[in-house]
């Protein structure tokens, strides 16, 4: 192929996506709306691309910025003398480098570990158990608030526990957990307390509304590790994130060196050993560029767009605002007028991607708004494309499903499945053709309605057995 046909290759093949600039994506991406800023991180990604982050002797630019931003983030997250922090690939790596230092400080490998969690700390969490062997200890939250029940995870504290995790906020309701009550809670059991910050960790230093009772930094006593996204709220590339701890004593869990072989000594302080420099230049560029001065811009903008669709929500019969949103976050619910999963649709249909959540443990099924700066200056488009959407999904009422199938899906086993019962489920889901070749329907409410209903276990070995037949080659 020639540049110019590859470059047009490149351009089909993107054109597929959802867009990543522009304020429309209300999930997985960010945008500042920050055309300069925007460039020169661009500019950095490229000028360190081939620079490898394995040794910091060989490329000492890369350790002078880590350590720049590493000395941003404490100044924003109230870190005190001597803490340290650590630049990783993104939050679940942040997520599994703070419980494999909890669980191997505590001296806890190979013997049984685990770590209390609210119900609605992130799946990385759960990500972290399967590869540590760190037995999560979830505890229902306030049904409520939505908040972290300290009293119940006080009492989920077991002899083995090394860890205790509070959010900052939760991703799926935008709520900030009681951090001081779980760090003390913590801190008096001699445990870990690691607050999850990933998605609001570059937020919510600059907003002015938040009381004392919602504080969540090293500020808080007890609090040792805390986690902070940079290719989210700092608006970098991706993908950027930061760990930080209260001292380097509770780094050292995550740290990794093997000279048990003929050649060079591994010396790693991440999960990665090669690693472009690039999203790190990259992120060091934006941050400068953008300045704490330009974020707090930036974070009261994305808040205010937040709090208009909150209050837009109220004026839309069928619709509610789950949780009054902490920081930059909203879950929102229908009644039984209509369904969440048709209002996705109907706003992909308008130019719009919201994101649609199962209903868990009597929580029920939302629609998930992750408000960018950019989207800031379209919030009545927004509003009155959801208005639309509501109606559209309340005229279609919501989405049927034959109660037979609901009570089929509840009696499967996925363990039992073969490859042959997951292409069946797979065609009865809508994902996959009539040749069993994969295909995502234009309209995804029946596929998420069917697994809204079913069991966990088989919802993920489901979409395992989808990623599984999508992955492979052509």
């Amino acid at each position: 192929m020639t540049l110019d046909e590859i470059r047009a290759h490149l351009q089909a093949l993107q054109a597929r996506d959802l867009p990543s600039h522009g304020g429309r994506t209300l999930a997985y991406v960010y945008d500042s709306g920050l055309a300069e800023a925007d460039a020169i991180g661009r500019e950095a990604l490229t000028m360190f691309a081939d620079s490898n982050g394995l040794d910091p002797t060989a490329f000492p630019s890369l350790l002078a910025m880590e350590n720049d931003l590493v000395a941003m983030a404490g100044g924003l997250l109230d870190a005190p003398a001597g803490f340290v922090g650590s630049v990783t690939s993104g939050g679940t790596e942040s997520v599994l480098l703070a419980v494999l230092a909890a669980r191997d400080d505590a001296g806890a490998a190979p013997r049984a570990a685990s770590m209390v969690l609210p119900t609605t700390a992130h799946a990385a969490f759960h990500k972290a158990a399967h590869y540590f062997g760190v037995e999560p200890l979830l505890v229902d939250v306030d049904p409520r608030t939505f908040r972290a029940d300290p009293g119940a995870m006080a009492a989920a504290v077991r002899d083995d526990t090394v860890l205790v995790v509070g959010s900052a906020p939760s991703y799926a309701q935008g709520i900030i957990d009681p951090i001081a009550e779980l760090a003390a809670m913590a801190a008096e059991r001699g445990l870990r307390c690691h607050v999850d910050a990933c998605i609001g960790g570059w937020v919510l230093p600059h907003l002015d509304h938040l009381d004392r009772a919602q504080q969540w930094t090293f500020a808080v006593p007890g609090v040792t590790s805390i986690s902070v996204d940079l290719h989210k709220y700092a608006y970098t590339p991706k993908g950027v994130s930061l760990l930080l701890h209260r001292d380097s004593t509770l780094r050292r869990g995550h740290f990794f060196a093997s000279a048990a072989w003929p050649g060079y000594t591994m010396l790693n302080s991440t999960m990665q050993s090669t690693k472009s420099g690039g999203p790190l230049a990259a992120a060091w560029a934006v941050t400068r560029a953008i300045g704490i001065d330009g974020y707090a811009v930036l974070s009261r903008t994305a808040r205010e767009a937040t709090l208009a669709i909150a209050r837009g929500v109220d004026g839309i019969p069928g619709l509610r605002v789950v949780a009054e949103p902490d920081s930059t976050l909203l879950a929102l619910a229908a009644d039984g007028s209509c369904d969440v999963f048709t209002i996705a649709d109907e706003m992909l249909a308008r130019g719009w991607y919201v994101q649609p959540q199962m209903a868990f443990r009597g929580m029920p099924a939302t629609l998930h708004l992750t408000l960018s700066a950019a989207t800031a200056p379209s919030v009545p488009e927004f509003l009155t494309a959801l208005s639309e959407a509501v109606d559209a999904a309340q005229a279609a009422g919501p989405v049927s499903l034959d109660p037979a199938l609901a009570g089929a899906a509840a009696a499967l086993d996925p363990a039992t499945l073969t490859d042959r019962d997951f292409d069946g489920l797979l065609a009865l889901a809508g994902l996959a053709g009539g040749d069993d070749s994969l295909a995502l329907p234009e309209r995804m409410a029946p596929v998420n309605a069917l697994l809204d209903i079913a069991p966990a276990p088989l919802r993920e070995a489901m979409l395992l057995a989808f990623l599984d037949r999508l992955s492979r080659p052509s």
